[in-house]
C-alpha cells in the first residue's frame, strides 16, 4: 500500500539546459506562432488541420509520417496551416494499457519516464529541425507542459481532463492556443466554463510555486463528441451543433471565438474512415454560414503511415497501437480534398 518514490526528476528548467533548442528552431517556433496566432484572431483565413497519429510510439515512424506531410503543405499552403500531432501522453479511462511515450519511450519495454521526458523533447525538436513543422501535444498531466512549453505551438486537453481546475489554470499561462475538449458527458457548459477559466487571470500552485497567469485569448473549443448514459457514441459535429455552440461563444462575449472539430473519437465511433466523411461535412457547414465560416477555425484528424490499428508487439511500422488512423495514402487524398474545397 501507499506510494513508492523512486527517483527524484529533474526540473524542467534543467532539462531545458542540457538539452537546449537550436537558433533554427527557436527562428521557426516564433514565426509559426505568430502565423498560428493571426488564424485564431481572424486575420489569416487558413484552416488550421491539427493532424498525426492517436498516440506518438517511435521516433523513425513519427518523423517518417512529419516528412511525409511536407510536400503536401506546401500543395496547399494557401489554404490549410498544418499542425502534426505529435501526442506523447495517453489518457487510459481505467489506468490500464500503454500511456504514451512519455512513459514509455519504447512501448515494448518497461516504464522509465526520465528516458520518456528526454524522447519527447528530442522528438519535438527534431521534427522542427528536419520538418520546418511546429507541433501539438496533448496536455495530459500539467506537470510536464514545462518540459516542452519552447517546442510545441499548440496544446489540447483532453475530455477526462477539461473539468480539472489545475488544466484550466495551467492553460491560462499559456502563450499558444489551447483547445479545450467537451468532456465525455458532452455538456458543452463545462467546456465553456473551463474556455472562461483559461482566457482569465489566476494566482495558483504550479510546480511547486505561487504563480500568476495572464489568461490565455487563444483558448477555444474542441468538440469531440460524446457518450451518452447507455454508453453510445453521440456526434455534436453536425450544422446545427456548431451553429448553437457559434450562438453561446457570441452570448458569453469570448475573446477570438474558435472551434476546431475532432473528427474521430466519439464524433466517429472511432470508425476512423468516418473522418473523411466528417471533414467534407463540417467544410460544408462552414460554408453555408458566414457565422460558421469565420467560428470553425480548424480540423482535427487521426492518421498515420498505416491504416488502423495495431497491438505493441505486433510491431507493424507507422501503425497506430492505440486508435486505429487513418493510412497514408487516404490522409494525402483528404488533405488534398479539405483544400479543394475552401
Amino acid at each position: 500500500m501507499g506510494m513508492n518514490f523512486n527517483r527524484k526528476l529533474p526540473i524542467p528548467k534543467e532539462i531545458k539546459e542540457l538539452y537546449p533548442l537550436t537558433e533554427k528552431i527557436a527562428k521557426i517556433k516564433e514565426e509559426k506562432d505568430k502565423e498560428i496566432a493571426d488564424i485564431f484572431e481572424g486575420k489569416d483565413k487558413r484552416l488550421l488541420l491539427v493532424i498525426g497519429p492517436c498516440s506518438a510510439d517511435k521516433e523513425e515512424p513519427v518523423i517518417d509520417y512529419i516528412s511525409r506531410l511536407v510536400k503536401v503543405q506546401e500543395q496547399v499552403k494557401d489554404k490549410v496551416f498544418i499542425i502534426p500531432r505529435i501526442y506523447t501522453g495517453k489518457p487510459r479511462t481505467t489506468g490500464a494499457g500503454y500511456k504514451g511515450m512519455l512513459h514509455q519511450p519504447d512501448p515494448t519495454k518497461k516504464e522509465d519516464m526520465l528516458q520518456g521526458i528526454i524522447s519527447v523533447r528530442k522528438l519535438h525538436a527534431r521534427a522542427i529541425e528536419e520538418t520546418g513543422f511546429v507541433c501539438a501535444d496533448e496536455m495530459l498531466y500539467t506537470e510536464n507542459y514545462r518540459y516542452i512549453s519552447d517546442l510545441i505551438s499548440y496544446v489540447a486537453v483532453g475530455a477526462r481532463s477539461v473539468e480539472n481546475q489545475q488544466h484550466r489554470l495551467t492553460a491560462s499561462g499559456m502563450d499558444i492556443p489551447c483547445g479545450m475538449k467537451n468532456p465525455t458527458s458532452g455538456d458543452i457548459s463545462v467546456m465553456l466554463n473551463s474556455i472562461t477559466a483559461a482566457q482569465s487571470s489566476h494566482t495558483f500552485l504550479f510546480r511547486g510555486w505561487e504563480v500568476t497567469s495572464d489568461g490565455n485569448p487563444y483558448a477555444h473549443a474542441i468538440l469531440r463528441g460524446y457518450v451518452n448514459k447507455h454508453g453510445e457514441a453521440i456526434p455534436n459535429y453536425h450544422y446545427e451543433d456548431l451553429r448553437h455552440l457559434c450562438e453561446v461563444y457570441t452570448e458569453n462575449k469570448f475573446v477570438n471565438p474558435s472551434v476546431i472539430v475532432d473528427c474521430n473519437h466519439s464524433n466517429s465511433g472511432k470508425k476512423y474512415l468516418e473522418q473523411i466523411r466528417i471533414a467534407k461535412e463540417v467544410l460544408y457547414s462552414k460554408r453555408h454560414n458566414a457565422d460558421l465560416e469565420g467560428f470553425i477555425k480548424g480540423l482535427m484528424i487521426e492518421s498515420y503511415i498505416e491504416d488502423g490499428c495495431q497491438k505493441a508487439e505486433e510491431g507493424v511500422y507507422g501503425k497506430s497501437i492505440t486508435d486505429p488512423c487513418l493510412g497514408w495514402e487516404k490522409t494525402e487524398k483528404l488533405i488534398l480534398e479539405i483544400a479543394d474545397a475552401l
